[in-house]
């Protein structure tokens, strides 16, 4: 069975952006030694259109996921400056009731029964996984079937906003695995549901 995990970005205190979920402060810690690891770990994670900017060759294997889920504001950041397929290289879904047609092709839509379809990509056979890019409603909705954590934190407080995971109060269980710093303050820690 295939996991599924919430590879994401956050500041110290546990937001993913501020309250509309913008996020982009962090941007500027995506350099040096910790640009270099996602590169090399993650290529998968960084947008397509990106890939001949940072070096990233063309055909660069995936090295951890196959499939990508966004939210429509995730998705959204591309789509506004008229990218509709930001990660070609994966299989592309976007969670969304707002959006009746798909401006991609690439790009599938869910409107209903999100765990269901989580559900049936996690039961399929394959050696990758899937990767819950964002955002917090989504986490939210997902928390249960949400095998494993990988949290990029930035060194940044910003006292308010949207925070990792939009749902209600109650404690789940994960363990720590993998820690690693950066020069720059970056820490990526990986945690492991327990169940």
């Amino acid at each position: 069975m295939r996991k599924l995990t919430y590879f994401i970005a956050c500041s110290i205190d546990g937001f993913i952006g501020d309250p509309k979920g913008d996020g982009s402060s962090t941007y500027a810690y995506v350099t040096g030694e910790f640009l270099e690891y996602l590169k090399a770990e993650y290529p998968e994670t960084i947008a397509a259109h990106a890939w001949p900017v940072l070096g990233i060759e063309a055909g660069t294997p995936n090295r951890h996921y196959d499939t990508v889920l966004q939210g429509l504001n995730s998705y959204r950041v591309g789509l506004d400056v008229g990218i509709t397929s930001p990660y070609a290289h994966l299989r592309e879904l976007v969670a969304t009731r707002s959006l009746a047609e798909s401006p991609d092709p690439h790009v599938e839509l869910i409107a209903d029964d999100l765990v269901g379809r989580i559900r049936e990509l996690k039961a399929e056979d394959g050696p990758l996984d899937i990767w819950l890019c964002g955002g917090s409603t989504i986490a939210g909705e997902l928390i249960d079937e949400i095998d494993e954590l990988v949290i990029k934190t930035y060194p940044q407080v910003f006292g308010a906003g949207m925070p990792m995971f939009g749902t209600d109060f109650a404690p789940r269980d994960f363990a720590l695995g993998d820690v690693r710093s950066f020069d720059n303050g970056v820490l990526v820690r990986t945690y492991t549901r327990k169940r």
